[in-house]
């Protein structure tokens, strides 16, 4: 839940308003020197690899390495060999821009930002969109479309039309992205490659997003590892380019669709994407030893094979980081009201503690396998495309090694919403099999999936989605503490707390045995 869209993401107003940013100048010339190379490097590598000796590609869905905790496949020798890993690291030169935005000037900062990243561009035709609904971070979109000319009359050699080209602007909720068509003409479909008659989808040619991190949310994410994290997604093809990272915030590529909701992730052209998707993420993703490197600037994005972080059992997140966010919640709280609601449930903290630990130590007993996990796939972190019938999962502040049903868990729960919580939504028996049923298709890579697979999966998942409410109550009470956005954390900390106890005794009763009977 801790992301900038939490719904859907595009309902903020067109500004052009802002401030100056912090801007440390003597080192803009030298990143504006460098940008344009960087970039064309970036692109030359991938397609050097493509071409030449089947190392890792910017845009492969195929990846795979061998781990003791990756289900068999199907797959050749033949699919292993294009996958595998060279032993040379292959470095992704992420641009550093020391610019320092100002949560009240964001707008400003984004045109200091596009200065040095799309020196091209002509400000005078980007419009800014500022996304409202975040409750982490700050979003800004810009967007840019410069002035074309249209059609010219046959004999006069003169505008017919000498309006500009509409700006490209994001859908707003239940839309997808707008294309540009003679009003005379039937609605154009789009291709499987995303165009139109030779019209592209709007990607990052001319959408860049700015986002810009929350008041204090380093105490709760490591901003190295959501970089890292980024590029080593995009190598498997399941994250955006990252453009560039500045003081406190990251540049990145606009996924085009719309966010899920409350009634579309029931959809059955959708939710089947999302489990595979996961599914594809969980099963493909490695991080291996020493594959990231640099301060954010640099990463190596392969390394060789032989040098699995899985020889190494890698430590869940759900431990580590629920571990560091209770010690950082404090014993009073600096606003009266605040430490006058939570005192009573939550603190002294210890408690919460001791309820935590309790709980993980039941579920680590499920031998649930570690896996790459997204941890954070509430509904406005998924992006649907319907031209396309894809799913992207966007923002990765908490992605890491965790357990693999804490991911399906915190899914499910999150399918309940976040502005608008409503538990009754939490999904069905039913439907939970029939996702299951897909996700292991996926992650197993066969089609003859027992039942008793699908109903042990489902114990598990249900138990960790108990994980998944203590989690984020421990969240909410520290952005309640530090956040500057204007969201009643304490309230949702209670919804979150309650939720889990009043789940706590009917999940921790289930059995794949009395699943099985229930299933009959």
């Amino acid at each position: 839940m801790g992301t900038e869209t939490k719904s859907n993401s595009y309902t903020g107003q067109i500004s052009t308003s802002g401030g100056n940013p912090k801007v440390m100048k003597d080192s803009l010339s030298l990143v504006r020197q460098t940008v344009n190379q960087q970039s064309q490097s970036n692109q030359n590598q991938y397609q050097n690899d493509n071409d030449n000796d089947n190392h890792l590609n910017s845009n492969s869905n195929s990846y795979s390495n061998a781990t003791k905790n990756q289900p068999e496949t199907n797959n050749s020798n033949s699919e292993k060999n294009s996958t595998s890993l060279t032993k040379e690291s292959k470095k992704i030169i992420v641009p550093f821009v020391p610019i320092f935005v100002e949560e009240a000037d964001v707008i400003q900062g984004a045109k200091e930002l596009l200065k040095v990243i799309r020196p091209n561009w002509d400000l005078a035709h980007v419009e800014f969109k500022s996304f409202t609904d975040g409750i982490t971070n700050k979003l800004v979109g810009c967007f840019h479309k410069p002035a074309t000319k249209l059609k010219k009359d046959d004999e006069n050699d003169v505008d017919t039309d000498d309006k500009q080209q509409e700006p490209y602007v994001p859908p707003i909720k239940g839309e997808e992205p707008p294309v540009q068509e003679d009003e005379d003409e039937e609605e154009e479909e789009f291709t499987a490659n995303g165009e139109t008659d030779g019209l592209p989808l709007q990607y990052s040619d001319n959408v860049v997003l700015v986002r810009v991190y929350g008041n204090k949310t380093d105490l709760l994410i490591d901003r190295k590892a959501e970089t890292q994290n980024f590029l080593l997604l995009h190598t498997y093809g399941l994250a955006p380019s990252l453009y560039a990272t500045f003081k406190n915030g990251l540049v990145y590529e606009y996924v085009p669709g719309t966010t899920l909701n409350t009634e579309s992730v029931l959809c059955p052209e959708i939710w089947p994407l999302v489990a595979r998707r996961m599914a594809e993420m969980h099963r493909k993703v490695r991080k291996n030893v020493g594959d990231i490197i640099g301060g954010g600037a640099t990463a190596a994005v392969a390394t060789s094979a032989d040098t699995n972080v899985d020889a190494v059992k890698p430590l869940p997140m759900i431990w580590t980081k629920t571990q560091s966010f209770l010690d950082l919640v404090p014993e009073r709280f600096s606003d009266a009201e605040k430490h006058k609601r939570v005192k009573g449930t939550f603190l002294p903290i210890g408690r919460l503690r001791e309820e935590f630990n309790s709980l993980y130590k039941y579920l680590v007993a499920l031998d649930s396998p570690i896996v790459f996990s997204h941890n954070d796939l509430l509904l406005g972190n998924v992006v649907y495309t319907k031209s396309m019938k894809t799913v992207n999962f966007i923002d990765y502040e908490y992605a890491d090694y965790n357990f693999q049903a804490f991911d399906i868990g915190n899914h499910f729960a999150e399918m309940c919403g976040v502005d608008e919580v409503d538990y009754t939504r939490y999904p069905k028996r039913e439907f939970q099999l029939q996702w299951l049923r897909v996700y292991l298709e996926e992650y197993l890579q066969r089609t003859n999936i027992q039942s008793a697979e699908v109903d042990w999966l489902y114990v598990q998942v249900n138990q960790f989605a108990l994980a998944s409410h203590i989690f984020w109550t421990v969240w909410s009470l520290l952005q309640a503490e530090h956040s500057t956005i204007d969201f009643d954390y304490v309230g949702y900390a209670f919804l979150r707390y309650n939720e889990y106890l009043a789940r706590k005794e009917e999940f921790l009763s289930l059995t794949a045995a009395a699943s099985q009977k229930n299933n009959k």
